[in-house]
């Protein structure tokens, strides 16, 4: 039996379709996995991949034996998970994805006392607004807020994510407060666009969902600027909470329609799907919720 780092090299180009990605996720130059490649084929007395020179695609023959390397190489995984759990102190590279302004207004403190606490582990975060593949980008952990619906991935709620509608005091006193909504139509409404709907808002009544299209003048895909756009007056706003709280403690931003349920969403710490969780996820997502609480500190004044 050969080790196994023929057959990672050969399951990173597999998943990544590229010598070149391949070669960045594991850290080596493009040479270095091509090599590896011929060497692995050489061996086993079979083309593995068929390359051209934008991408690569798996023979008949790499494909089956794709399979076998992904089952073989999380065994291994797993089996390392194990040890490390034995061995106790949460250690090594933790890589995390977050979404921009959760990541901005509540994991930067988090991160810092997580740092403290932990020193042993090296945090890599990246914050983004767009969609990202746990497994193919190789991040241990991310944090979501969203109904879960990827059966792939195991999904630990942190925290609720509660929405209102909001708007600053001048923004009521020159318009008028909303008393249902329908009377939607006369409001200059701020729209997220990264929301599935941008123009509709939805609303939850005991006869059933109620969507309301809704229009303004200002659209933009990060809740913050929005935020900024209701307190200065411009329109209403619906916002998670974990964005506005701040300012609807300090009254420049009011709830209304509060009568009417505008649904919940989740805040969850997702990871794929393995046998053992390792110590380093695990403190990570721990020590998240313990952070937040319960309720989450952004929802105890509102």
């Amino acid at each position: 039996m050969h080790d196994l780092s023929a057959m990672a090299v050969f399951a990173a180009i597999a998943e990544a379709g590229s010598l070149t990605l391949a070669a960045e996720r594991l850290s080596l130059s493009k040479s270095a996995v091509s090599k590896q490649l011929s060497r692995l084929e050489e061996r086993l007395g079979a083309r593995l991949v068929n390359r051209n020179t934008r991408q690569i695609s798996l023979t008949e023959v790499g494909t089956v034996y794709f399979e076998f390397c992904a089952r073989i190489l999380e065994e291994a995984e797993a089996a390392e998970a194990a040890v490390a759990n034995l061995q106790g102190a949460p250690r090594g590279r933790l890589r995390v994805n977050a979404p921009m302004s959760f990541g901005t207004m509540h994991l930067a403190e988090a991160l810092t006392g997580f740092a403290k606490a932990y020193p042993e582990i090296v945090v890599d975060m990246e914050l983004t607004d767009s969609f990202v593949d746990l497994v193919d980008s190789g991040f241990d952990v991310a944090v979501r807020i969203s109904a879960m619906q990827d059966s792939t991935l195991i999904a630990r709620q942190l925290a609720p994510a509660r929405r209102l509608m909001v708007a600053s005091p001048d923004y009521l006193a020159r318009h008028g407060v909303p008393q249902h909504p329908r009377d939607l139509s006369d409001h200059n409404c701020l729209i997220y666009t990264l929301s599935p709907n941008p123009g509709t808002w939805m609303f939850r009544t005991a006869d059933g969902p109620m969507p309301i299209q809704v229009s303004g003048t200002v659209r933009s895909n990060n809740g913050e600027v929005l935020r900024e756009a209701a307190i200065a007056g411009i329109g209403l706003l619906v916002d998670p909470t974990f964005i506005t709280y701040r300012a609807i403690r300090d009254g420049r931003l009011v709830p209304v329609l509060t009568d009417f349920d505008m649904g919940r969403s989740g805040i969850y710490a997702v990871y794929p799907n393995r046998r053992h969780l390792s110590p380093k996820v695990r403190a990570f997502i721990d020590f998240l919720g313990n952070h937040f609480g319960d309720p989450p500190y952004w929802d105890r004044h509102i």
